[in-house]
């Protein structure tokens, strides 16, 4: 209540026409109803007593988590010291100054307290005159954050001699080879694919293990009991299990297992975090078990293993998706999905978050608004559970999601963010939560230190107190322009959490999504029975796995809402643009977020400009091909042929009109060449050509096909590498797309294309030198105009081709794509021959390889070719042939 509604109070004591207090008109003038509110609540002051210790801990535990034990030893000590001497002090200053009857003081008078408690008891809080001196208060305050801070410094003091300590460090600068007894703290789990060059990354299996028992190579043996990260690869030439359909035996191991493995230690990085080392095991043999995982893990494991059975028939992404957002297992997550969901900022979804576990407990407990009233609603209601009994079995209840979903941080971290928030939509009392926030950060952090250097505790957090105290006032304001009230609260809650989270997301990322508030306001309709559904699949799934494939079943349609939803928010041409990866970036997204908040209060008084504004937003984040071609030029009217910029790969179209074009190799990235293709207006594809089996060529094969029609893959007869030649075929069979194999003499057609394939040979072949020297090579013609692609072919293809009967067409071609990015490894006899008026490069800015290399650029242009680059002129379009032939860039 406002200090003016308690000062009309205590005036009405003492007279018999006192003004009603103004706080509880306005509650029920805020409520909609014309009754007014039935439960009317006043909010007092916000409360943020806490705060200050709760940031004192976090900041102390950030900066000194990794320090040297004397800067720890000295800071606690110090403000230990400092701290209880302003304790002190400020006890001496709390003391009565004489002694005297008490009195209350309300405002800015004092009534005697007898009289007071009797007309106004339980109105005020009564406090002693003569009680606390001016300076009393602040010394308390200033002391309790010189105390948190000695606390952190404690705890981070602690948990960092955990790393340091025992001989792991020191046999991690030896590079030893040990046989070492581990026990697993967390779920294993694969790195994600990675390109590096033509090549992708062989996929290791990790997981977070504390080491036990050691054995050295002199047979000396070590007990310890230190934090390190086990690394297996697994160098398995099909590439890893989780996409193959396969399942490693090492997925299967349980939290709290002991195996023995025979690894070298190696050291961590220079910011290493909470591990001292790095185990390395080689080899594919199958993990030694010594020790077999408590009983609630072999349980918690039992219904992880009965929600992946359950959902093994569901659609794709709602297979992958169902079992990260029940209970935080993201083993089937592809690398696309992985990039669409952080794209439009979903990835919150793809693990446990603090929503999973508010939505659990509130089927519990029933509606928040009525969690501690006796038309309480809900399961414990309903099965006539007391409400103390409910409490109790609301906190085994947690107890039980902190085990299935494993008590890593970032479930503890959902715990306690959605304990709150449950907490604070159900006393409906969100402002004085803010000291439950402040609470559960100081008693996470100081239980683990290294939390405070997590940027998904920090995300947490300001999403928790986003939605505690932004997100009401911004539903109210939106209610009072008549947005109806559940979406007012959706809406708000979507903005606030984005306006807080977004400047670190755009520090992790170097990247501000346009489209995150809706695509998670669309979400979050989907989120509660995908949530509700995958956990009645989870309970259900070891007793009635008939019931649980149905409920599963039934969670896999929102689900797929959910993944649908990231993948269109994704493919958006506008839906996201570049920002500086730093604090200073992060800074500037601040305040350009205050800006326009402030901007947006005052659009909001005005439909006609809000709706022109949002009309505006809406062609930016769409961007109509019509309207784009307008404005950019991007793509020409009558393009023929285009080189999508891709960074180090190859990726080229060619039109087949209306729509249609064939795509010849797909590059290195998905997202890339799958908004190249839409700002060209591809959405049919008849053929596409994977001139060879290289990263650079292929890895972004889901990007093409996605949202297309496509009829058939063609790829050269050389399968090597072996393991992106299989992911090939596995993205083609999980569409049902033939795959069939380029031979030379091969013709076809489609639409205004004909092309001939020059290389490589039919059988009998001579087995060639490698890969590149195994691409498909293409003359192309499209209305008269003739296009020469040669893949990454090398000079020994170079020269057989011309040795070959194909010779006499690769003559005088308009268009040559150089082959091998431009590299230095050409054949001078091709070059001069083919003699093109235009030779198009694709190459990567910046790349190690020297691509192109400047002799091949001076070769091309010595024979009067015009040479452009990806690198530098961005992705290139051909259009018109003969004397009008032209390029423009993008």
């Amino acid at each position: 209540m406002s200090d003016s509604g308690w000062r009309s109070g205590v005036r009405g004591a003492g007279q018999s026409d006192a003004p009603r207090p103004v706080g509880r008109r306005s509650v029920h003038a805020d409520s909609g109803n014309r009754l007014g509110a039935a439960h009317p609540r006043v909010e007092g002051p916000v409360d943020l007593r806490l705060v200050p210790p709760a940031l004192a801990v976090w900041v102390t535990a950030a900066v000194l988590v990794g320090a040297s034990p004397g800067w720890v030893t000295g800071v606690a000590m110090v403000s230990l010291a400092a701290g209880g001497m302003l304790l002190s002090a400020g006890r001496a200053d709390a003391r009565p100054e004489s002694p005297g009857d008490p009195a209350i003081t309300l405002g800015d008078s004092a009534v005697p307290l007898g009289d007071s408690v009797r007309r106004r008891r339980g109105a005020c809080v009564a406090r002693r005159r003569g009680g606390a001196r001016p300076g009393a208060w602040p010394r308390i305050s200033a002391a309790a954050v010189l105390l948190c801070v000695s606390a952190g410094a404690a705890s981070a003091g602690l948990h960092g001699a955990d790393v340091r300590r025992g001989p792991v460090p020191a046999l991690a600068k030896r590079f030893a080879q040990v046989t070492a007894d581990v026990e697993v703290t967390s779920d294993p789990r694969f790195t994600r694919p990675r390109i590096t060059g033509d090549h992708m990354a062989p996929t290791a299996l990790l997981f977070d293990a504390q080491v036990r028992r050691i054995v050295e190579a002199d047979g000396m043996v070590l007990a310890t009991r230190t934090p390190v990260l086990v690394i297996v690869d697994a160098r398995s030439r099909r590439g890893p299990a989780q996409a193959s359909g396969e399942r490693s035996p090492w997925l299967s191991l349980l939290p709290s297992t002991r195996v023995r493995v025979a690894a070298r230690v190696v050291p961590a990085l220079s910011d290493g975090g909470d591990i001292a080392a790095v185990l390395r095991v080689r080899g594919s043999a199958p993990p030694e078990v010594v020790g077999e995982p408590s009983g609630p893990q072999r349980f918690a494991g039992r219904l992880r293993e009965g929600l992946r059975e359950a959902t093994d028939g569901l659609e794709t992404d709602a297979r992958a998706l169902l079992p990260g957002l029940v209970v935080g297992d993201t083993a089937r997550i592809t690398p696309e999905l992985d990039e669409a969901f952080k794209a439009t900022d979903l990835t919150h979804l793809l693990a446990v978050s603090g929503g999973n576990f508010t939505i659990l407990l509130a089927l519990f407990i029933g509606p928040a608004g009525l969690a501690q009233r006796v038309e309480r609603r809900g399961l414990a209601p309903r099965f006539g559970v007391p409400l103390r009994a409910t409490a109790l079995l609301g906190g085994a209840l947690t107890l039980a999601f902190v085990i299935v979903c494993r008590p890593d941080p970032s479930v503890l971290r959902a715990a306690a963010c959605g304990s709150i928030a449950l907490l604070a939509i159900a006393t409906g009392r969100r402002r004085s939560l803010i000291p439950a926030l402040a609470t559960a950060v100081l008693l996470l952090v100081l239980y683990d230190p290294w939390l405070s250097r997590s940027y998904g505790f920090l995300l947490s957090v300001l999403a928790t107190g986003a939605l505690l105290t932004v997100a009401p006032r911004w539903s109210a304001a939106l209610r009072r322009r008549r947005v109806p009230p559940r979406l007012a609260e959706a809406l708000a809650a979507a903005a606030a959490a984005q306006a807080l989270c977004a400047p670190v997301v755009a520090l992790l990322s170097a990247r501000v999504s346009l489209v995150a508030v809706p695509c998670n306001l669309l979400a979050e309709f989907a989120v509660a029975p995908a949530t509700v559904l995958g956990f009645g699949t989870l309970a259900t799934a070891s007793v009635a796995m008939p019931v649980a494939k149905v409920l599963a079943w039934c969670a896999g349609w929102p689900a797929r809402w959910i993944a649908d939803i990231a993948r269109t928010g994704a493919a958006l041409p506008g839906g996201g643009v570049d920002w500086p990866g730093s604090w200073a970036g992060a800074g500037l997204l601040a305040l350009v977020t205050v800006v326009v908040v402030l901007v947006g209060r005052r659009l909001l008084r005005h439909l006609w400009l809000s709706a022109a504004c949002l009309v505006l937003f809406l062609l930016v984040v769409v961007q109509p091909p019509p309207l784009t071609r307008v404005i950019t030029g991007w793509p020409p009217p009558g393009w023929r042929f285009a080189m999508c910029d891709v960074g180090q790969g190859d990726a080229t179209v060619l039109s087949a009109g209306d729509g249609s074009a064939v795509v010849v190799d797909a590059g290195p990235d998905p997202v890339a060449v799958d908004r190249c293709l839409s700002t060209l207006g591809v959405t049919r594809i008849p053929l596409v050509v994977l001139t060879h089996f290289h990263a650079d060529h292929v890895a972004g094969l889901p990007g093409v096909l996605d949202g297309r029609s496509v009829g058939a893959i063609e790829t050269t007869g050389f399968e090597e590498p072996p393991d992106q030649a299989e992911f090939v075929r596995r993205e083609a069979a999980a569409r049902h797309i033939p795959v069939t194999r380029a031979v030379a003499g091969e013709r076809r057609r489609t639409g205004r294309l004909d092309w001939q394939v020059l290389w490589p040979p039919p059988d009998p072949a001579p087995t060639p030198d490698g890969p590149n020297d195994a691409s498909i090579a293409l003359l192309v013609r499209s209305s008269g105009l003739r296009l020469l692609l040669l893949g990454d072919l090398e000079p020994p293809a170079q020269q057989a081709l011309l040795r070959s009967p194909a010779a006499v067409e690769v003559r005088n071609v308009d268009v040559l794509k150089v082959a091998h990015h431009g590299s230095a490894y050409q054949d001078p006899e091709l070059i001069r021959r083919v003699a093109p008026r235009l030779a198009l490069i694709s190459c990567g800015r910046h790349n190690v390889y020297g691509h192109p290399a400047p002799s091949t650029v001076r070769a091309l242009r010595a024979g009067g070719a015009v040479v452009l680059r990806t690198d530098e002129d961005g992705s290139l379009a051909v259009t018109g042939a003969g004397g009008g032939l032209s390029v423009a860039g993008h």
